[in-house]
């Protein structure tokens, strides 16, 4: 690891928002990171999100997937698939699909990314039906109203390579409007309160001094008792002097901090529990004892203790997770219910398609409009 934050799982209101906000280059630079640290894990991850996935004949030629009572066609998939695409080469460039880690391209991965967000917007859509949930007239007709601008925008080579006509385009927006209003139902009317004090974040500087190397292959090798005894000296020595004034905090660990980060902004629950603990007890200004972690030491100084308006910015956050937890509840015990299968043989066709005929990105954005419009 090498800096404070300890590696923690997607949040529940990341899987069950991320389709109903508008792609952005923020938004861009997560999944990709999200994608090239799944490269190297690739053939496990699908396993592992598709455990109860049954791979069956008897499909329709272009039947991708099914789940449940619901089917998913290879025009709907490659709407998908080709927006997709074209949102990632629109901020970094068609060179994108070329890097790869352990031999895995991202171009192989990112089909596994498109499966996982459509079928979860299928599964909110069956959801929805036995909730008896139903769009409103003032909905259907923004639905309608995005199918048709969207549709209308496609040329016609976009149109012959993914295969569409407008009603598989307003059926995908409708089921997109109904996973989106199940979302709201199921968490109306939770609004917890949350305090300053869970909510604060907190910046700090940090130095560490690593106790272990690595082997060629990446493999940890902790440094012997003799070794890890100099380190607690070095990072000891170097806190007398900052704190007795002797040198800048700042200066130091950029000499001598084996984490190329020097400061880090946080609230609690986002980094290692004892780490946080001794953060949180620190005034502006004050430096903490030494710290030891399984594979280091750390040194921590309190640079700000409250942000007003990013406090006010987490609990905002905050309330959004407490909501995605209880929809995310619902929705496993939901998925745990059906059997869903899978067309292997035609997903192993599947393929990005390049031609420069296709750039089309803003099947998403669209709908957003629509909504904000209306």
């Amino acid at each position: 690891m090498r800096g404070i934050h300890a590696k923690y799982g997607d949040k529940k209101v990341a899987e069950t928002k991320s389709y109903r906000k508008k792609i952005s280059r923020r938004l861009l630079c997560g999944l990709l990171a999200a994608l090239l640290a799944a490269l190297s894990l690739c053939a496990c991850s699908r396993e592992g999100e598709y455990s109860r996935v049954i791979f069956t004949t008897g499909f329709g030629k272009d039947e991708v997937f099914r789940i449940g009572r619901s089917s998913c066609k290879l025009p709907e998939f490659m709407v998908y698939l080709v927006n997709t695409q074209n949102q990632y080469e629109n901020v970094y460039g068609e060179q994108i699909w070329s890097v790869e880690s352990g031999g895995v391209t991202l171009e192989e991965n990112v089909k596994d990314t498109v499966l996982a967000k459509l079928a979860q917007i299928k599964t909110m859509y069956l959801m929805a039906k036995d909730r008896d949930v139903e769009l409103d007239e003032e909905e259907k007709q923004r639905v309608a109203a995005a199918a048709e601008t969207y549709f209308s925008s496609l040329t016609d080579r976009e149109r012959e390579i993914m295969g569409v006509d407008q009603e598989t385009i307003q059926q995908l927006y409708t089921e997109y409007a109904m996973a989106e209003k199940v979302y709201n139902q199921i968490i109306e009317g939770i609004n917890p309160e949350i305090s300053d004090d869970e909510a604060r974040t907190i910046t700090i500087e940090h130095i560490l001094i690593r106790t272990y190397t690595t082997d060629g292959t990446g493999k940890r090798i902790d440094y012997p008792e003799s070794m890890k005894q100099e380190c607690y000296e070095q990072i000891e020595g170097l806190r007398e002097r900052a704190v007795n004034g002797e040198e800048d905090f700042a200066d130091l660990a950029v000499k001598y901090s084996d984490d190329e980060n020097l400061r880090y902004s946080f609230r609690k629950g986002e980094i290692d529990a004892t780490l946080e603990e001794v953060a949180f007890r620190l005034g502006n200004g004050e430096i903490s004892e030494v710290v030891e972690l399984e594979g280091g030491y750390h040194l921590i100084r309190c640079v700000s203790t409250f942000d007003r308006e990013e406090t006010d910015a987490n609990k905002q956050k905050i309330v959004e997770e407490r909501r995605g937890e209880v929809f995310g509840r619902e929705y496993d015990a939901f998925v745990e219910t059906l059997v869903r299968s899978m067309n292997e043989e035609l997903w192993q066709e599947i393929t990005l398609v390049h031609d420069e005929e296709v750039s089309t990105g803003d099947f998403f954005e669209v709908y957003e409009q629509m909504a904000q419009s209306s």
